[in-house]
């Protein structure tokens, strides 16, 4: 999670990763200043950034226990056979990602096999960081901080669609961070965008240009980078704060009006893209292409290590042993982790991990043989047994780890810039955890530095936290944005003989109408800028309704006209409460005839250029505002 708090006093982003979440927050007196937070108890050896991994432990009767590393700590610690009755949860967001019918009943399924509801999961891990955000800023400002002093922010992935993004806010409903009241008070951001506005900021020495780095053989002289970035973190760390100085830095002073640019960020997860082009003197952003990416985060490097496991040991036996032995499957992973943190092209020696004892124990009574034995027989000459209890994967093995997700990115990256709108892009910022490493690194240069200049931020892997931040200071930086969905309704037309088909006819009251015929509101991949409104008028069917209920549609592509037509798909519904708003006192008292009905107009008015689809509307006939809300998580 990214939070941001920019107050009404401060405000608080949470950046809610799939491996790694944390938080930073500014006041609104003093904005240049951006406090990132408090470093956390435990973490692993070699690894200098100020997240925490993004993983729940839940008690077994489905209290809160811990998040973090206190929780991945408490669940190692914990004997075998109690933790099978514990819910300990791992990289639980790309469950949001991966779920195409997500609601507020989705549930997530937790190490040791037992299920609970997701928005009380995601809930939990809010309200475990609003507690640790407002007791930091209290420790930092003189007067008492209310919590509806607080501009909260979360990111989330840029291709996440409008489900997605309603789950997170009503999550955060739950968890207390505002009430739905004050829907204003949070801010969902997209992360991309966040980098994109950080980077503005850049200067020559926070950053560095792949370009610039000498390749001898197909080696970097100078070694890995990211060594140097966890060093200059190292040092920065004692102060916990940022300096953002007013204007763009000096990277941005050598870009023009018109000037296009890609922000990868390469998380955990998913590897997300926007483009966007500077608009200038203003200085604001316009997106040129709609947002784009997918699964290709770090995480695949760890999924492909879990299906190389398979094959020397398979795949009964290793699923059997992450029920059995929950917490030392963990423990593994960990151990994998920070061995993959070191990985670099070029490198010699092997990588050796850990395997827990438990494991080895667990094999050896579960097919009657040693590990060694299994390797030997997988006949995987790359990775061999050490005496010591670890696997020594060659440089050879690491690579064939890496390459099947870094291919995936390096493809997307190629693919969209073959886009007409992307043509000419003069900077490729790599952002996200994923970016630290050398493999991915080394990939990018080769296969796109030809293209234009690759630039990475020392402190990359909290790109987005201090963008998040200074999103929620001025959230109008993004001016255009470009529609990921073609989004519409379904509403009755005139027939037309020849144009329309005979099984969409309607007769009604004697005239003939076409069914199901989509309304469009917006189409995919078009410009829409922020504030831009699109407004439809609808009334009451008949005396007395209560509300208005309203289906809506959407499609990946552009080329429809029913609602009925193929990859046409229900995604949400606009609500109006006609109750509320005195609408529905108003027609019953007119008269008998019904006229009132006909002339009562609800004005519906949605806006499609911010980062979630908003939606108000007004009683023509009084000048109230209708109850109107919009959802996309009951479908």
């Amino acid at each position: 999670f990214s939070f941001c708090l920019p107050c009404f006093p401060s405000v608080a982003d949470r950046d809610f990763g799939t491996t790694s979440s944390g938080y930073a927050f500014s006041f609104t007196e003093d904005p240049e200043t951006i406090h990132m937070m408090r470093r956390w108890e435990g973490g692993d050896p070699g690894v200098a950034n100020q997240k925490s991994p993004t993983c729940l432990l839940l008690t077994p009767d489905l209290r809160f226990h811990s998040f973090g590393f206190a929780a991945r700590d408490s669940y190692h610690d914990l004997d075998p056979e109690e933790a099978r009755h514990w819910l300990y949860f791992d990289k639980f967001k790309m469950k949001i990602h991966s779920t195409s019918d997500l609601t507020m009943e989705t549930e997530l399924e937790s190490v040791s096999g037992r299920r609970v509801r997701a928005i009380e999961v995601f809930a939990h891990a809010l309200r475990f960081f609003r507690e640790h955000v407002l007791k930091e800023v209290k420790d930092q400002s003189s007067s008492v901080l209310e919590g509806n002093e607080v501009r909260w922010v979360i990111t989330v992935p840029a291709v996440w669609r409008q489900p997605a993004k309603q789950f997170m806010r009503e999550a955060a409903y739950l968890a207390g961070l505002v009430t739905p009241d004050s829907p204003d008070q949070l801010l969902i951001a997209l992360e991309p965008e966040a980098a994109s506005l950080y980077c503005r900021k850049l200067h020559l020495h926070q950053v560095i240009d792949l370009s610039q780095r000498p390749i001898i053989n197909g080696l970097d002289v100078e070694g890995p980078i990211c060594l140097s970035a966890r060093e200059q973190l190292r040092r920065a760390r004692h102060s916990r704060t940022f300096l953002v100085e007013s204007g763009t830095g000096e990277l941005w002073s050598e870009m023009q009006t018109g000037d296009r640019y890609i922000v990868a960020d390469c998380g955990g997860g998913t590897v997300d893209l926007t483009v966007h082009q500077i608009e200038q003197p203003q200085g604001t952003l316009k997106e040129l292409y709609k947002a784009s990416g997918g699964p290709y985060g770090a995480v695949g490097v760890d999924l492909a290590f879990e299906a190389m496991l398979c094959q020397i040991f398979g795949a009964d036996f290793i699923e059997s042993f992450k029920a059995k032995r929950p917490a030392a499957w963990v423990d593994l992973t960990i151990a994998f982790e920070a061995r993959k943190r070191t990985a670099a092209p070029g490198r010699a020696n092997s990588l050796n991990i850990s395997l827990p004892f438990s494991f080895i124990d667990f094999y050896k009574r579960h097919r009657g043989q040693s590990v060694e034995t299994a390797l030997r027989k997988s006949n995987m000459n790359f990775i061999k047994w050490s005496s010591q209890g670890m696997l020594r994967l060659s440089a050879e093995a690491m690579n064939q780890l890496f390459q099947p997700t870094i291919n995936n990115i390096i493809k997307h990256v190629e693919n969209l810039m073959q886009k007409e709108e992307v043509k000419d892009v003069r900077f490729l910022f790599l952002v996200g955890g994923f970016a630290e490493s050398p493999m991915l690194q080394r990939a990018a240069q080769n296969a796109l530095g030809r293209n234009c200049r690759i630039i990475i931020p020392h402190d990359v892997g909290l790109t987005i936290l201090k963008g998040a931040v200074l999103f929620g200071l001025d959230p109008t930086v993004v001016r255009v944005r470009r529609c990921p969905l073609t989004y519409g309704v379904g509403v009755l037309n005139r027939f037309v003989e020849g144009r329309h088909p005979r099984d969409k006819l309607l007769i009604k009251d004697g005239r003939e109408w076409c069914t199901d015929i989509l309304d469009r509101f917006v189409s995919v991949d078009q410009s829409v800028a922020l504030g831009e409104v699109v407004r439809r008028s609808y009334t009451p069917a008949r005396m007395g309704q209560r509300k208005i209920i309203i289906n809506i549609y959407c499609s990946d592509t552009d080329d429809i006209t029913y609602i009925t037509d193929p990859g046409v798909r229900k995604c949400g519904a606009i609500t109006l409460d006609l109750l509320e708003s005195g609408a529905v006192a108003a027609s019953a008292g007119d008269n008998d005839k019904g006229s009132a009905i006909e002339r009562r107009e609800i004005r519906t008015t949605m806006q499609f250029g911010d980062t979630e689809i908003k939606v108000t509307a007004v009683d023509v006939a009084t000048g109230q505002l209708v109850r109107a809300s919009i959802d996309f998580l009951s479908n």
